[in-house]
C-alpha cells in the first residue's frame, strides 16, 4: 500500500511477546475508530487536488452537473487526461455552495483490495462526520467473503441514514478498483443508500454495476467524453490562459488536432512555452498513446537534465514533498531548492497536482499520465539502479513514520528483512490503537517466506487470524508454532505469547477444559512480563473462573490486573467482566449498576471505545429484561446487535440474542423473537459454539410449545439431547453448562407432557447442581419449575418449600422475570401456595411485585392501526412487497432470505424499511396491514 499515515512511535525491533502484549483480545477489546481509519490513510488521499491557477470556468457542463444534484449516481467517464479530476473539483465546489456535504477519495492501485478500499472509504467519509462510521469501523480489520461484504454496507448505510444532511462521496480515478468483492460493495452502497447519499465515480472506465432500476427512477446519468472535452470556445480560451495570447487560427488548428480532448491542449500548450519559435507539431494527440509519445519526443527532450532526472525519481512515488525529492536526489539538505524547483515545475503546468496533506509538508503528485510516461524510463534503469531508488524512498518514508510506504518500496528495493524488521517495529503500537487493517496490509505485502522465517510475524498473521474469527486457521498457525517449544526453540516470553494466543482462541470457542490446560502457564508469566499482557491474561483467566464457580477470585484477578495497567479500556472490560461475575451469580441489581457505569463511560470516551460500549450493552440489556424493563433493553440491543454479533466474545452474543428473542416474545411479536433463536442457532453452529447452540435449542422448544407446535418441539428437543449427550459425563465449566442446558429443554417437554415425576427427577439434580456452583439465578428458575411440578404431582409441602426458596433468593438477588418466566401459573401458585402463608411484609411486597411484573407482560403489545386507502403499501419498493408478501405467509426472514436468495441482514433491513413505510412496529401489523389491502385474500403459497 503506498499511503498511509504517520506512526507516532519510533522505528525499531519487536520480541513477540511485545507483539502479543498490544494484541487483540475479545475481553480487553480491540476498537478501531473513524480517526484511526483517517490516520492509516494518507490525507493526499482524501482531499482534491489544488489548481495552481484558477480553474476555467464551464458554465454549461457546471450546469448540467449541478442539475443532477439530486440523483443517487453519476458517472465521468473517459479517458486519461479528458479532465475528469478537474470537472470533480469544479463540481465539488458548487455543491458545497449548495450546503451538501462532500467526501473525496482519489484511489491507485494499491486500493484495489477490499480491506483497503473499506479504509479509505470509511476515512473518506469519516472527513465528513465520523460519527457515520464509528461502528462500522470496527468491522476492518475482518477478512472478506461476499456475505460480510453486504453486512458491512448495511451498516454504513445505517450510519449515513442518520444523518439528515445531503451527502456526496466523490470518487476519483475508480478505473482501479476492479476486485468483484468492492464492485459488489458499491452496489450495495448505491442500493441501499438513503435518498439523501449521492454517489459521484470518475473512472477511464465503465463500472460493472446493475443501474436499471436507478435508470428507470431516472436517479442516474452519466457523462462520457462528448461532454467532458472542450469546445472551440474553451479550447482558445484554455490556450490563452496558459500561454498569454495564441493566434485564433493556430487555437483552430489545435482544437482540431486534440479534438478538444484536454490533455492534449494542455500537452500543446507546454510545449509551446518551451519553444522560442512558437512553432508546433502537426500531430494528433488524442489518446494516451499519442499523449506518451509526444511528450517523450517534444517535451521531456527538451527539459533541463536535472528536471527531468527529477522526474524519473519521482515516478516511483504515488506522492512526493520537497523533502522527499531531495533525498531520492541524492541531496538530503536541498530542500529549500526542491521547493523552489517543484514550485516552477507545477508553474509550468508540467502535469503537477498539489494534494492537501495532514502535515506541514507541501504534497504533490504526478498527473497520471506524465506517471505513466516516466514509468517508461524508469523500465529501462538497470535493476541496481531502481533498487537504490525505492531503497532512498522506503529509507525517508521510514524516518518520517509513513510505514506503509516504507514497507512497499522496502519490498520493491529486495529489502524484505528490512520490511520485515519495519512491520515488527511498528506492531505493537498498531495493534495496541485497533489497527489491524493496517497491519494485514503491511503483512500482505511481506513475501511468505520472510513471515514463515520470523516468529514474531507468524504470530502477528495468527493474531489477526483470530481477529477475524478463522479460528480453525489460527489453531493451525499456533499448533505449528508449539511444536517449536518441544524442540526448545523458543525463549519464555515467546511461549508465554503463544500460550496467551492459545487462551484467546479457547475462550472464542467458549472451552473452559481448553483454557484450564494452560492455565498454569498462564499464571507463571515472564518476570519482566508488561502491564498490557498481564491484563489480558487476568481477563481470560477471570472469564474460565467465572465458569467454575469461583466468582471472587474472578473478581481479585480482574482487580489486580486493572491495578497493573490502568488504561482506560483495560478499566472498561474489567469493569463488564465483574459486573457478569456478579450477573452469574444471579445479583442483578449489582451488575446493572456496574454496567450503567461502564457504558457512560464509554460513551464518554467517544468511537474510540465503542467495542466497551457494545460489551457493557449487550451485558445490561439482559439485567434491564431481569427487571422487566424488556422495551428498553429491546430498543438498546437492537440499535447495536449487527455490531455485536461480529466482535463481540459469545457470552455478549448469547446474552443479546436471548433477551431479544424473550423480549419480542412478551410484546406479542412471536415471528421476530424465532428469527432471533434462530439467528442465535446458525452463529452457533458456524462457531461451532455448543453451549450457545444448547441454548438456542431450548429456546426452539420453548416457542414450539408455546405456539402450539408439539411436533416441532420435538424435533428440536431431539436435537438437544444428542447435543448433551456428548457431555453426560462433564463437571464444571461451558460443558456443564452445556449438560444443564440441555436437560432443561428435556425438563420444559416433560412439564408439557405431563410426565412430573421425570421432570421433578431432573429438576432436583439441576437444583443441586446450581446452587453448588453458586448459579443462584438459576437455581431460583429451576426451584420455581420444581414447585410447579411437585404441585402437580400433589406433593403441596414440598411445593411450598421450593417456592419460598425461589423467593427467597430472587428478594435477595432482585430478580423478576426470571421467576415470573419459570412457570405461567406463577400467579395462581403464589395464591394457592404462598398467600396462605404469614409472610413478612418485605417479602409479601417482593410477591405482590412479581404479580404486577405477570399483569403487564403484555403491556408491550402493539396495536395495529387501522387500514388506510393503501398509500403506506403503494411507497413499497417491489423487493420490498415480495418481503412483505413472503412474511405474510409466517416465513421466518432465514427461508425469505432462501426464497429471494439474499442474506437474512437484507431481508431484515427490508423489513425495517417496510415497517417505517407502513407505520406498523413488527411483522405481524405489517401482515395484518397486507391482508386488510388486499381484501383478506391471503398470499400464494411458493411452490
Amino acid at each position: 500500500m503506498h499511503a498511509s499515515g504517520k506512526r507516532a512511535f519510533a522505528p525499531g525491533h519487536a520480541s513477540s511477546f511485545r507483539l502479543i502484549s498490544q494484541s487483540y483480545t475479545p475481553l480487553t477489546e480491540v476498537s478501531r475508530s473513524p480517526v484511526q481509519i483517517e490516520a492509516s490513510v494518507a490525507g493526499t488521499k482524501l482531499a482534491p487536488p489544488r489548481a495552481v491557477r484558477r480553474l476555467l470556468p464551464r458554465e454549461a457542463l457546471l450546469a448540467r452537473l449541478v442539475a443532477t444534484r439530486r440523483q443517487r449516481f453519476v458517472l465521468l467517464r473517459g479517458p486519461a487526461g479528458s479532465g475528469k479530476t478537474t470537472t470533480l473539483v469544479t463540481w465539488r465546489q458548487a455543491l458545497l455552495s449548495f450546503d451538501f456535504d462532500v467526501a473525496w477519495l482519489s484511489l491507485t492501485v494499491d486500493d484495489n483490495n477490499p480491506a483497503r478500499f473499506f479504509d479509505c472509504l470509511l476515512a473518506s467519509l469519516a472527513e465528513v462526520d465520523p460519527a457515520m462510521v464509528c461502528e462500522v469501523a470496527m468491522l476492518s480489520g475482518e477478512d472478506w467473503e461476499a456475505s460480510k461484504v453486504e453486512h458491512r454496507m448495511i451498516m454504513l448505510v445505517n450510519g449515513i441514514a442518520r444523518r439528515s444532511r445531503e451527502l456526496v462521496l466523490m470518487l476519483d480515478d475508480a478505473q482501479h478498483l476492479t476486485d468483484p468483492l468492492i464492485t459488489l460493495a458499491l452496489q450495495h452502497l448505491i442500493d441501499y443508500a438513503p435518498a439523501h447519499f449521492h454517489l459521484i465515480i470518475a473512472s477511464r472506465s465503465a463500472l460493472q454495476l446493475s443501474l436499471w432500476r436507478l435508470e428507470s427512477q431516472g436517479q442516474c446519468s452519466e457523462f462520457d467524453l462528448r461532454d467532458l472535452r472542450f469546445s472551440l470556445a474553451e479550447s482558445e480560451q484554455f490556450l490563452r490562459d496558459q500561454l498569454g495570447e495564441i493566434d485564433p487560427r493556430d487555437a483552430q488548428v489545435l482544437y482540431e488536432l486534440t479534438g478538444g480532448w484536454i490533455a492534449g491542449l494542455q500537452l500543446f500548450a507546454v510545449d509551446l512555452k518551451g519553444r522560442r519559435d512558437g512553432r508546433y507539431a502537426c500531430i494528433q494527440v488524442r489518446d494516451a498513446r499519442s499523449f506518451a509519445d509526444y511528450f517523450e519526443r517534444e517535451v521531456l527532450t527538451r527539459l533541463a537534465p536535472g528536471d527531468l532526472e527529477l522526474l524519473v525519481c519521482l515516478s516511483i512515488c504515488d506522492r512526493f514533498c520537497p523533502s522527499l525529492c531531495a533525498n531520492l536526489m541524492g541531496q538530503p539538505h536541498a530542500f529549500v531548492r526542491m521547493s523552489t524547483r517543484l514550485v516552477h515545475l507545477e508553474a509550468e503546468n508540467l502535469f503537477l497536482e498539489q494534494v492537501r496533506g495532514r502535515d506541514r509538508e507541501t504534497w504533490y503528485r504526478l498527473h497520471p499520465m506524465l506517471r505513466e510516461a516516466l514509468q517508461v524510463r524508469v523500465a529501462t534503469l538497470s535493476e541496481t539502479e531502481r533498487r537504490a531508488l525505492h531503497a532512498k524512498a522506503w529509507r525517508w518514508f521510514d524516518r518520517n513514520g509513513f510505514v506503509d510506504e516504507a514497507v512497499h518500496h522496502a519490498v520493491l528495493a529486495d529489502e524484505p528483512q528490512a520490511a520485515a524488521e519495519m512491520v515488527q517495529g511498528c506492531a505493537q503500537a498498531l495493534v495496541a490503537q485497533g489497527e489491524l487493517g493496517q497491519v494485514a496490509g503491511l503483512l500482505r505485502q511481506l513475501p511468505d517466506d520472510v513471515i514463515e522465517a520470523r516468529f514474531d510475524l507468524r504470530l502477528l498473521a495468527a493474531h489477526l487470524q483470530l481477529a477475524a474469527r478463522n479460528l480453525d486457521v489460527a489453531a493451525q498457525s499456533i499448533q505449528a508454532m508449539q511444536a517449536e517449544v518441544a524442540h526448545g526453540g523458543l525463549d519464555d516470553h515467546q511461549r508465554f505469547a503463544l500460550s496467551l494466543l492459545r487462551g484467546l482462541v479457547a475462550l472464542q470457542r467458549d472451552d473452559t477444559d481448553a483454557l484450564a490446560l494452560i492455565l498454569p502457564e498462564l499464571q507463571r508469566p515472564p518476570a519482566d512480563t508488561d502491564d498490557f499482557k498481564l491484563s489480558g491474561c487476568s481477563s481470560i483467566m477471570s472469564w474460565m473462573y467465572m465458569y467454575t464457580g469461583e466468582y471472587e477470585t474472578a473478581r481479585e484477578v480482574l482487580e489486580a490486573g486493572t491495578r497493573r495497567e490502568g488504561a482506560p479500556r483495560v478499566d472498561l472490560v474489567a469493569r463488564c467482566l465483574a459486573g457478569m461475575s456478579h450477573a452469574l451469580e444471579g445479583r442483578m441489581v449489582i451488575a446493572e449498576g456496574i454496567y450503567r457505569e461502564v457504558l457512560k463511560d464509554a460513551e464518554k470516551y467517544g468511537a474510540a471505545y465503542i467495542g466497551a460500549a457494545c460489551m457493557a450493552t449487550g451485558l445490561l440489556g439482559d439485567a434491564l429484561f431481569e427487571l422487566n424493563d424488556f422495551d428498553a433493553a429491546r430498543a438498546m440491543l437492537e440499535e447495536r446487535i449487527e455490531f455485536m454479533e461480529r466482535v463481540s466474545i459469545p457470552d455478549i452474543v448469547l446474552s443479546a440474542f436471548i433477551t431479544l428473542a424473550a423480549a419480542h416474545r412478551l410484546a406479542g411479536r412471536p415471528l421476530e423473537a424465532y428469527a432471533y433463536i434462530e439467528r442465535l442457532e446458525e452463529y452457533a453452529i458456524k462457531y461451532r459454539l455448543d453451549r450457545l447452540l444448547a441454548h438456542a435449542l431450548l429456546e426452539a422448544v420453548r416457542w414450539n410449545l408455546m405456539q402450539g407446535e408439539p411436533d416441532q418441539a420435538d424435533a428440536a428437543l431431539k436435537r438437544a439431547e444428542a447435543l448433551g449427550a456428548r457431555y453426560a459425563g462433564a463437571t464444571r465449566g461451558t460443558a456443564l453448562e452445556i449438560r444443564v442446558v440441555t436437560q432443561r429443554a428435556q425438563i420444559d417437554m416433560s412439564l408439557h407432557r405431563k410426565a412430573f415425576d421425570d421432570a421433578r427427577s431432573r429438576l432436583v439434580s439441576l437444583v443441586a447442581i446450581s446452587e453448588e456452583g453458586g448459579r443462584w439465578r438459576r437455581a431460583a428458575s429451576l426451584r420455581v419449575q420444581l414447585a410447579s411440578a411437585e404441585l402437580a404431582r400433589g406433593s403441596d409441602r414440598s411445593a411450598r418449600d421450593n417456592l419460598l426458596q425461589a423467593i427467597h433468593l430472587g428478594h435477595r438477588l432482585g430478580l423478576q422475570r426470571t421467576l415470573v418466566d419459570a412457570a405461567p401459573g406463577l400467579t395462581e401458585m403464589l395464591e394457592t401456595i404462598v398467600e396462605k402463608e404469614a409472610l413478612e411484609p418485605v417479602l409479601a411486597f417482593y410477591v405482590q411485585r412479581l404479580k404486577a411484573c405477570v399483569d403487564v407482560t403484555g403491556a408491550g403489545v402493539s396495536v395495529a392501526p387501522t387500514a388506510d386507502s393503501g398509500g403506506g403499501i403503494k411507497a413499497l419498493s417491489e423487493r420490498e412487497t415480495e418481503v412483505l408478501e413472503l412474511l405474510a405467509m409466517a416465513m421466518p426472514n432465514k427461508r425469505i432470505a432462501r426464497v429471494l436468495g439474499v442474506t437474512p441482514e437484507t431481508v431484515k433491513w427490508h423489513l425495517k424499511n417496510i415497517y417505517i413505510k407502513l407505520g406498523v412496529t413488527g411483522r405481524d401489523e405489517a401482515a395484518a396491514r397486507l391482508r386488510d389491502f388486499s381484501g383478506g385474500v391471503p398470499p400464494v403459497q411458493p411452490h
